[in-house]
């Protein structure tokens, strides 16, 4: 075998081992994309336009957060292009006028989905705020 042809495929082992160290890594401790079956236990805290909170404790079979806050009568909304615009939660309706909506957030954070698109598990924690201004 010539020189560069031993250096070409040394170079391409070393690809494919840092191609499946890379698939593990994100297998492993990527986002999490399957569903779970099964019953699952979720809080979710609600933070109304008083500042007031209350928190929830659901118990569902549904894949989705949304399907189960709406299962269990939390949340109601409008079905748009992008799943489920809640507009009521635990029975305080915002007023789209006054630039008021609902915040989803998990640990914290600005979730970046929205409530039909949340894949759920068991033990998760949730937190809609009531918010004004755009």
């Amino acid at each position: 075998m010539s020189k560069n042809l031993k250096r070409g495929l040394a170079a391409l082992l070393v690809l494919l081992l840092l191609a499946a160290a890379a698939m593990y890594v994100y297998l492993r401790f990527g986002p999490e994309t399957r569903t779970q079956e099964g019953l699952k236990n979720l809080s979710v805290t609600v933070v109304h336009g008083d500042g007031s909170r209350k928190q929830f404790s659901l118990a569902t079979e549904s894949e989705t957060l949304g399907a189960a806050l709406q299962e269990e009568g939390l949340v109601s909304g409008e079905q748009g292009p992008y799943g489920l615009y809640i507009l009521t939660v635990d029975g305080e309706t915002v007023d789209e006028g006054q630039q008021q909506w609902w915040c989803l957030t998990k640990g914290g954070q600005q979730h970046n989905q929205g409530a039909d698109e949340t894949v759920i598990a068991d033990g998760e924690s949730y937190e809609l705020s009531f918010k004004e201004g755009w």
